[in-house]
């Protein structure tokens, strides 16, 4: 038996020790919050219940082979389904045209897209079918498998050729679209998520193949359950969960990790996954070093009241600033909850400028709550939006599943395959493969 300690009590955290603990190893979950989820948690106020972070996920297989592998399937703990969205999002444009982008249907995508002008819709397919080999390359040697930047024996040259590609993501919508607003949807995750197309390698683009062949899904009552869906199997799993108690450093001895220590002293492990920003650990800063997380964007929770728009799941509003808008989360009788992301020059209220795009709330206001990047990142401990791409060595310089120190890995939104929940739930899986089932 191996004892593990797990730094981090987000999704990636929480995924590796019940994975661990279901494998046989006696495993720790130090969390610095009062609480575990991450950005997974809730927020709360006034009556007024809101996502903090992801309100979907792609790829649900990632969830269900999850809680397969540490007990109960995930629908028997949901006591229902995983519920398909029939829009991912509805992007409107600055020449007032917009478009509905299904998920799970190549025809229906086409078909929206040929709204927008004819021969849109083939030209779209044409540029999502291109992902579907490197796709399956991905999947196969970098998001099911542990893969290695710094092994001197690669396990596939395909890989190697694929992530050391020169091509940016900006420089293959150009390519790919002459109508500009095709290449905003399809560049849109990447510039969610904080990224410069200009420094985003255009194998990342896969994410329209994955929203096209798969579509997206949502957990009923929200993405907050999974949060304490996965404290409770911890619980199953009897893994000890110690809140409160931030990670101040690794100690190692021989080149080898040996403790994690905290501020009520030091803690001894045999392995210990980091599943916070690697940077925030001094012995591994120095190993990434060269990269820089990517910010979350401004948000503002509105808790309404009255008559308000009936909007999709999501609505991007393309223009400066760039605005979400995700009706969701719970509310009071008569009442609704609201989130909204900006990015860009934010020069005034997003309030405000939501209203610009004549969607006007102002005088439904009954509550909100107002974070910076900044101060989302305190909240969570880090961003959940993983490591900024600046190039494509961006993917080398990060750490995980593997760390250059022995019996030290990294799960979540910074490691390896990435950010967003299915990829972060799989960090997890890459982990628990490199550990291994304890000996008996």
């Amino acid at each position: 038996m191996v004892r593990v300690i797990v730094v981090g009590g987000g999704l990636g955290g929480m995924a590796a020790a019940a994975r661990l603990a279901k494998q046989g190893h006696e495993v720790a979950l130090l969390e610095a919050g009062g609480r575990l989820g991450g950005a997974l948690a809730p927020v709360h106020q006034d009556g007024y219940t809101w996502d903090a972070g992801p309100t979907s996920t792609l790829l649900p297989a990632a969830l269900r082979d999850l809680f397969r592998k540490t007990g109960r399937p995930l629908e028997a703990e949901l006591r229902g389904e995983l519920e398909p969205l029939e829009v991912l999002r509805e992007h409107r444009f600055a020449d007032r045209t917009s478009v509905r982008l299904t998920g799970g249907s190549r025809a229906a995508q086409m078909a929206a897209m040929e709204e927008l002008g004819p021969g849109l819709g083939r030209r779209w397919a044409e540029h999502v079918d291109s992902y579907g080999e490197t796709w399956d390359l991905l999947r196969r040697h970098y998001v099911e498998a542990p893969w290695d930047p710094r092994a001197k024996v690669s396990t596939s040259k395909e890989l190697d050729a694929l992530l050391g590609s020169r091509e940016t993501l900006h420089k293959r919508l150009r390519r790919d679209f002459r109508d500009e607003r095709l290449a905003l949807v399809a560049g849109h995750p990447a510039v969610a998520e904080g990224h410069d197309l200009r420094n985003v390698p255009s194998w990342v683009g896969v994410r329209a193949y994955l929203e096209q062949t798969f579509g997206g899904w949502q957990l009923p009552g929200g993405m907050a359950r999974l949060a304490d869906l996965l404290t409770a199997r911890l619980a199953t799993r009897k893994v000890s969960v110690r809140t409160s108690t931030p990670v101040t450093d690794l100690v190692v001895r021989g080149g080898r990790v040996v403790a994690v220590r905290t501020p009520e002293g030091d803690a001894d492990a045999d392995a210990v996954v980091v599943a916070v920003d690697p940077r925030r650990i001094p012995v591994l800063a120095p190993h990434v070093a060269r990269t820089m997380p990517a910010l979350p964007p401004v948000i503002t929770h509105l808790g309404l009241s009255g008559d308000v728009p009936a909007l999709t799941h999501e609505v991007v509003l393309h223009a400066e600033p760039l605005i979400v808008v995700r009706p969701g989360g719970s509310a009071p009788e008569g009442g609704t909850a609201w989130t909204l992301h900006g990015r860009g020059k934010l020069a005034e209220d997003i309030v405000d400028a939501l209203a610009r795009h004549r969607i006007d709330v102002r005088e439904n206001i009954v509550t909100r709550v107002d974070l910076s990047p900044r101060q989302a990142v305190e909240q969570w401990h880090g961003s959940p939006m993983g490591v900024l791409w600046q190039g494509r060595g961006t993917v080398r310089r990060r750490l995980g599943p593997h760390t250059p120190i022995a019996g030290v890995y990294v799960a979540g939104a910074h490691g390896a395959p990435g950010a967003g929940v299915p990829f972060v739930t799989q960090s997890a899986a890459l982990v628990a493969q490199l550990i291994g089932t304890a000996a008996r």
